[in-house]
Parts: structure tokens; sequence; C-alpha cells
């Protein structure tokens, strides 16, 4: 796959990357080893000042780091800023509780005495996505910095210049080389790294295809991995609801990053009694939506990152209508020249159709009218995925007791899935493993070395 900037507004290429050599993967990883066998004798101290410096160059450069990722991948210009102040956030948030969150744990032993010291575990592979080509790097390596590991960073081929910015950012902070290394390789070379004895586990962010192949290879070679992987969150709407206010999270759950975004609201279920008050006014507002330019600040939706992308999805939709789902708006794409699809909502979907079982990455809605409350928890929980889930009620301790049956890692009440940097994120199923963010995020890859002190007149 190129390596290049191809604004998805014009679908030119804006500028080409020359794949690193070999030679050139194996000096760095070299270097990034090296580092670790220092970076691991700092103290926290020592690590927050880099990470804070990190994100302070971050609140500074904001509007030029956003416009990077608006030309890169097309999120909205105003929700580029907002992914910048996050990727800032996170790496304060961890730059400031890891010592805290890695504190030694006393033990109780029926004899003698223990505590469980936490410790790193060396050269970490991150393989991060484009859809937050900020915020997902940030809450990979900012723990795992702090805890003492080292970090090489496989970004995603068609955002080649915000990875470039991100180490840049780290050069500027005064981090130490090979600390925080960029990667500018393809997808398959980096699954061949993991076999590499310097590296000590990996994390990926992406499809369920990457996180199988990365998975394989971590397994072969016993080192420990974390998937983030696909969703397709259920948007539950109970009678009780306050429909407007669910309308409009409906829409803004949807269509966030453009509808990119692994736990956008894809799967909106409402129970018969409103059912129709609520696809109404859905439908009317998404059919409102100003359709353009990212760069724009009026503009509310923007253009896939990919060409590639927007006919995936066209292809989704054609084949669930040939399957029997019926398209409620839109469903084709937008006149504009660049990598556009309509806002879309589908309807009358069953097992056999694509967009049942499928995620579809990008603003098309699949709408599904339910009996009951049970009929709403069976339909989210018939799912390959299980990433996060939304419940609106005006009643919540009945949207706690309906959390407790839905098999996801992520259950929001009320608003859409969401993210901050003291809430962990991760999913279950076919969603992926592990954690990341708040305090589980920075527990992933650590050494949690137990430290036993016995008398010498103990039993055994």
């Amino acid at each position: 796959m190129a390596i290049q900037t191809v604004n998805p507004y014009t679908n030119k290429v804006v500028r080409s990357f020359e794949e690193m050599t070999d030679k050139a993967v194996d000096m760095l990883l070299a270097q990034s080893a090296k580092t670790f066998n220092s970076w691991k004798e700092t103290n926290y101290e020592q690590r927050a000042q880099i990470l804070h410096k990190v994100a302070a160059l971050m609140r500074e450069k904001k509007e030029y780091l956003a416009k990077i990722i608006t030309l890169e991948m097309g999120k909205l210009i105003a929700q580029a800023e907002g992914e910048i102040l996050l990727s800032a956030d996170i790496f304060d948030y961890y730059a400031t509780n890891a010592a805290e969150f890695l504190a030694d744990k006393e033990l109780k032993p029926e004899f003698g005495s223990a505590y469980i010291r936490c410790s790193p575990i060396g050269v970490i592979l991150g393989v991060e996505p484009w859809n937050f080509p900020f915020y997902q790097v940030a809450r990979f390596a900012a723990p795992n910095l702090m805890v003492g590991n080292t970090v090489l960073v496989k970004h995603a081929s068609m955002v080649p210049q915000c990875a470039i910015a991100i180490e840049d950012l780290f050069n500027e902070a005064g981090a130490p080389n090979g600390l925080y290394t960029n990667l500018l390789i393809s997808g398959k070379r980096a699954s061949s790294l993991v076999a590499d004895k310097r590296i000590k586990g990996v994390s990926l962010t992406g499809s369920e295809e990457a996180g199988a192949s990365i998975a394989s290879e971590a397994g072969k070679y016993l080192k420990k991995s974390v998937l983030e992987l696909g969703g397709s969150d259920a948007f539950i709407i109970l009678e009780d609801a306050d429909i407007d206010k669910a309308v409009e999270w409906a829409v803004v759950g949807r269509i966030n990053n453009n509808g990119e975004c692994c736990v956008a609201s894809k799967r909106f279920i409402a129970v018969e009694a409103i059912a129709d008050e609520f696809i109404e006014k859905f439908k009317e507002k998404m059919s409102n939506l100003v359709v353009g330019d990212p760069m724009n600040s009026t503009t509310e939706l923007g253009p896939m990152s990919s060409e590639e992308a927007a006919v995936h999805i066209i292809d989704q939709i054609r084949k669930s209508v040939d399957a029997g789902a019926t398209i409620l708006l839109g469903g084709t794409r937008s006149d504009l020249p660049g990598a556009f699809v309509q806002p879309t909502i589908l309807t009358d979907l069953k097992p056999e159709i694509p967009a049942y079982y499928e995620e579809i990455f990008g603003p098309v809605a699949s709408f599904y009218r339910v009996k009951d409350e049970q009929a709403a928890i069976t339909l989210t929980n018939d799912s390959s995925f299980g990433l996060g889930c939304s419940i609106f009620t005006q009643d919540i301790e009945r949207g706690k007791r309906i959390a407790d049956k839905i098999d996801t890692g992520m259950v929001f009440i009320n608003h859409p899935t969401w993210t901050q940097p003291d809430l962990p994120f991760g999913g279950t199923k076919n969603s992926g493993y592990g954690r990341e963010l708040s305090e589980l995020g920075i527990q992933e890859f650590v050494n949690k070395k137990l430290i036993r002190i016995s008398g010498l007149s103990d039993p055994l």
C-alpha cells in the first residue's frame, strides 16, 4: 500500500513518502531497545516531564496539527482540534497519575511479607488506525512510556504526515532518541516485526482481519497483545426516553467523525411505542445535515477518509438492498467531487442482510423497531461485535439493570458511547480484548512482579 497523503475532499494526492527499508527499520528497533535500557531506570517524575511537554506542544500547535488531520482523512476541522486537545489531556493524565497507578501493592501472606511491584517489559509495538490519528496514538503511547517501556508506532499509511508530526513533537519535547519511533512501513511488515525478540508486546487498533493477523503472530511468539477492533454499537430508545434528546444524541452518535468511528452508534433500536416518532425526527435531522468541505466550520458531514472507503460503503448498501433492506434516506454518493456518501438510513433488516451483521464505517444508520425492552436486549446482543452500547431512558435504575444484560465492553446511559482519559475503553467478542485509558490502560504491558520477604524460621 502506498504511503501518501490523499485529500479525501478532492481525491488528489498531496504528498508521497518512501517506505523504510528493512535495514532502516532494524536500526530504529535497535535504538529503541537500547533506549529502553536507560529509560527504564528513570523515575516517574522524569518521564512525566517529557509527556507534559508533549501535551503543552500539542495545545500550542493545535490549529496546525488539526489541519493535518483534516487534510489527510477528512475529519471536520472543529473535531480535529478537539482530538488534539483530548490527546494532550491523555498525555497529561498519565503523566500526573502513573506513579499512583503503578505504586507497590502490599499483600498479606500468611507468613512473612510481600508486595507487587510494576516493572516495564521493553519495546512495545503499536499498530494504529487513521480515523483518530493523534488520539489513538496518545492512548497507546502515554501509558507505556510512563511505565518505562519504549514504543514503536506503525501508523496507518494514509496519515503519514500525522505520524511524522507526532514523532516531531517528542523530539521537540526533548525525548531521548528511540523513546518514540515512527515506522513508515506496510501493515504486512508490521505483522512480521512481531517475531523480533526485541519486541515484547503489541497493541493494535483496527479491523478484525488486521487484529487476527497481529494476534496470531503474537501468540506464535508468546507475546502479550491488546486489540481494539470494530464495533456495531446499538442505540436503544425505550418508551420512557426523552425523544428529542435521544434524536439529538442519535445524530451525534452516528455522524461524529463522519461516522468513521468504532464506537459510533450504528444500530438504532426503538421500542414500538415510540418508534414512529423517533424515526420521523431522526430522519428529518439526518436529511438536513450540511455536507461539504471539512475545513469549513459550518460543515456537519465531511467526506469519507478515502475514495476506497466511500466505494466500499456504497457496495455494502447495495448488497443489503439486494438482500431485502429498504433505504429510508440517502443510499447514494453525493454529487461533490470527493469521497462523499450521503447520510443514509436503512430499515427492514434481517439476520441474512449484510447491514445486519457487518460494521458500516460511515454515515449509515440501521433502524430497527422491536416489541419491548427484552426484544431490544436480545437484538443488541445478536452481534459478533461487543464494543459499546447506549440506552436512552429517564429511569436510571432501569437503564442500569438493562446495562447488566448487554454483552459489550462499555454501556452508556443517555449518551452515545464516548471516550475520556479516566474511563476504560475496550470491548469483548470480535471487538477485541484488553483495555486502554484509565488506570486499566496502564496495566496491560507491565510485569507485575511479586517480591516476597520471609524470615529464616518461616515454614515452607
